[in-house]
């Protein structure tokens, strides 16, 4: 009897051989005594790296005190202060934070608050959502709506979830020679039209800044973020951005939107905000959508309350986590890994290979086809790897803490593949 039930897997003569009985910095070591380097830092959270001592202490030091506590008429140090923390941390204007417990439920977080601004207002009819293509943003229902409609894993619940609107991305890195396959002059020509005819029922427009992750791993340049949040304040459209991903340093700054220059209505982050210690997220709004919200009664309320969200075990890694972030210089650790990955990737052909391409501490492969990196799991895992291909691409998302033995260790695994 299968009792696991193991995610995006055909449970039918499914078995997992590798079990981890510990994990230290960057390595994971399994139960028959293999060790591998997590290059992809546990779906891109374990930004601190595994068993992380400080980290540790400050999930203890909670622990002797309360591990949880509900946020419905309580309240605690831990969540007040991360709270106060993030609305020091991010873009301009984002002041007040409101926590989940993962960033598919911080992002549905974000959609309700986007319909339910537009019913405060008086403003009726405004609840759909406009969205790129190639975009993934959580697996519940309502987030489920505006990933990739016929490339991403949710189609075969079409016809279940709400109709979205689906705008063309930039395809920003291009091919080998540089050349752009959608430019950000036509992806914003096609938001601009589908704002224009449909603004009257859309509540927000939701993206990825700058790296689409498991829609396929396309990234494009900030001037798009710039562009649509112009597009949107004309068209009378809340802007959410989903950080999830991106948030704490994975495309080179704290946050992706920087590099914009410009402040979403609603920001959604987790992952790498624990570190991969527990389940948080956070969704933060600017005034504009928390002051619609105020009122003399119920009616006006924000009507959303996770059980745990606001855990304080959560909170206080999270702090710890930040802490460490900025007193270690993290931003210059992640420019040294942008730079070794760009001299190790960035121009990268092999039969089989489309594009390799890099942005921040990202660095990823793409195959023409998919069954190209049939078996280069456990080729990687020979050679003390853990890699996980995703459709057609072979990515590492490294922990920050990686040396550059290792991190280059990584590199030459992912291109042997194609060399073997």
């Amino acid at each position: 009897m299968q009792s696991l039930w193991y995610p995006y897997a055909q449970m039918r003569g499914h078995e997992i051989q590798n079990q981890v009985v510990a994990a230290q910095g960057v390595r994971l070591k399994l139960r028959d005594g293999q060790s591998l380097i997590d290059a992809i830092s546990s779906w891109w959270c374990v930004i601190h790296g595994y068993n992380h001592p400080i980290l540790n202490e400050a999930l203890r030091a909670q622990a002797n005190d309360f591990a949880h506590v509900m946020l419905g008429g309580l309240t605690h140090k831990p969540a007040q202060r991360l709270a106060d923390k993030l609305v020091e941390i991010t873009p301009a204007g984002l002041n007040h934070v409101f926590f989940a417990d993962s960033g598919s439920v911080g992002m549905e977080v974000a959609m309700k608050m986007a319909v339910q601004y537009w019913k405060n207002l008086g403003v009726t009819g405004k609840y759909r959502f406009a969205t790129l293509l190639r975009g993934y943003h959580g697996d519940t229902t309502g987030v489920m709506s505006i990933g990739d409609p016929e490339e991403g894993m949710h189609h075969l619940f079409k016809g279940y979830l709400p109709e979205q609107f689906f705008v063309r991305p930039p395809e920003g890195c291009g091919d080998a020679r540089g050349a752009m396959r959608t430019t950000v002059e036509e992806s914003l020509e096609h938001l601009r039209t589908t704002l224009q005819n449909h603004h009257s029922e859309i509540a927000a427009f939701v993206c990825e800044p700058l790296l689409q992750g498991a829609g396929g791993f396309n990234f494009y340049p900030p001037e798009f973020l710039t562009a649509a949040r112009i597009l949107c304040d004309e068209f009378q459209v809340l802007m959410i951005i989903d950080e999830v991903a991106t948030g704490f340093g994975r495309t080179g700054t704290l946050f992706a939107m920087e590099q914009s220059g410009v402040s979403p209505d609603i920001m959604v982050l987790a992952k790498g905000l624990t570190a991969g210690y527990l389940g948080l997220s956070a969704t933060i709004a600017n005034d504009r959508v928390f002051d619609a919200f105020l009122g003399d009664g119920y009616d006006k309320a924000f009507m959303h309350g996770p059980t745990f969200m606001g855990n304080a075990l959560a909170c206080s890694v999270a702090l710890k986590g930040i802490e460490i972030f900025e007193q270690e210089h993290y931003i210059q650790k992640i420019k040294r890994i942008n730079q070794i990955l760009l001299e190790e990737l960035v121009g990268f052909m092999a039969p089989g290979v489309r594009e390799a391409r890099v942005l921040g501490a990202c660095g990823v492969i793409e195959v023409t086809d998919a069954l190209v990196l049939k078996g280069l799991q456990a080729f990687a895992a020979e050679r003390g790897v853990w890699l996980r291909p995703f459709n057609n691409v072979v990515y590492t998302m490294p922990a920050y803490v990686m040396d550059e033995a290792d991190l280059r260790h990584v590199c030459a695994t992912m291109k042997a593949w194609f060399r073997k």
